[in-house]
């Protein structure tokens, strides 16, 4: 009599926009492999529909079997929110293993709940360090990295980090860049989009805004000296902002008007963003993500930042690190337009990520199955 191979139970938890970006993929070829039952957490950390609702639609990922409804609040209330309404969750559903994706509160709450229950983490986007730890995701990252079992990179600094921090070389698969596997499958859907049509956008070149960090936007100097930065540029490039609400808010209390050249809008769906970027003339941002997809679409990217976790895309890609001063910001602009970088696809930005990640997934799950039968 034979008996039926129970299937290995898989949670994989998302909260920011950029992580549904990131576990579509992986989900997608986690679900066509019967060896596995997944279960989508969505912690909430962005609950505004535009923010979240809107993503999970365009990527093809299907209603969270848990939905946590955290919402706003400072970084430890949100931590500890996500903590403490994970924790019955997987206590109840007993996965063989938790992945949680990129670096916000949401991927360190997750981490620590499993490893404290001693379920295993699989970290996908591991070992980027900015070696900057005024940065809350850079916290986030090395605890989540510290707690983890198993550790996807996108690129090969993410190995030199993780290994000097203690972790060893079975723990570590480079599986390429999960958020490029996304890119690729939705990116002729998006160049059919008529956002410019919707949105009344006239002119041939334009330039894309992004802006969210909270050193950039909570300190009022410092915005200042991006927004001043900003107003020249769109003199030359007209800009075309999808405003974070958190971005909003501030502009709205605590800045001048800005001039007519920057048009801000309102959160933008999948499709409609990445149509912008990549028909625009250049992107400036403080975002990772963004960082790694222009450097994909060979499109000029103005990082307002004075550090970035994902170096490849400086040394490889389209890539300037622009500062957070308006000197320095139009200093590079300058740069960028007289000299453009020609830029390079990194290794294994090929679409495929999603594909190793699961054969690694794969190989260290039935590694444990396999020791765990041995000791019982």
């Amino acid at each position: 009599m034979t008996h039926e191979r129970s299937r290995i139970r898989i949670m994989l938890l998302a909260a920011a926009r950029p992580n549904f970006m990131k576990v579509a993929p992986l989900y997608k070829v986690l679900l066509a492999d019967d060896s596995f039952e997944l279960a989508l957490v969505h912690t909430g950390q962005h609950y505004d529909d535009n923010m979240s609702g809107t993503f999970l639609r365009e990527l093809g990922l299907p209603d969270p079997n848990h939905h946590l409804e955290v919402g706003s609040g400072s970084h430890a209330q949100q931590t500890a929110d996500v903590m403490k309404r994970l924790e019955p969750v997987l206590i109840s559903e007993k996965p063989a293993a938790l992945i949680v994706v990129g670096d916000v509160n949401s991927t360190l709450a997750g981490a620590l709940t499993a490893a404290k229950l001693h379920i295993p983490v699989v970290h996908a986007e591991a070992g980027l360090r900015s070696f900057d730890r005024s940065m809350p995701e850079e916290i986030n990252r090395i605890a989540t990295d510290s707690v983890s079992d198993l550790l996807l990179i996108t690129e090969e600094s993410a190995r030199t980090n993780l290994l000097h921090e203690g972790k060893t070389p079975d723990q570590i698969a480079f599986v390429g860049n999960l958020m490029i596997d996304s890119l690729r499958v939705q990116l002729a859907r998006a160049l059919a989009s008529n956002v410019r049509e919707r949105l009344g956008i006239t002119e041939a070149h334009i330039g894309l805004v992004t802006l969210h960090r909270p050193s950039n936007v909570d300190d009022p100097r410092q915005l200042d000296e991006i927004l001043s930065a900003l107003e020249v540029i769109s003199g030359e490039l007209p800009l075309y902002w999808p405003v974070h609400p958190r971005t909003r808010s501030r502009l709205n209390t605590e800045t001048a008007p800005l001039p007519s050249s920057i048009h801000l809008l309102d959160p933008l769906g999948y499709s409609d963003f990445l149509y912008l970027q990549a028909n625009c003339a250049a992107v400036l941002t403080d975002s990772g993500g963004i960082q790694e997809e222009s450097t994909v679409l060979g499109v000029p990217c103005l990082t307002l930042r004075d550090n970035t976790e994902r170096p490849v895309t400086v040394e490889s890609g389209t890539n300037y690190l622009a500062g957070t001063s308006a000197h320095r910001i139009l200093e590079t602009w300058r740069e960028s337009r007289s000299h453009p970088k020609p830029g390079t696809i990194p290794p294994l930005w090929d679409g495929q990520a999603a594909a190793r990640s699961h054969a690694a997934i794969k190989q260290f799950l039935l590694t444990r199955e396999r020791l765990g039968q041995r000791r019982s």
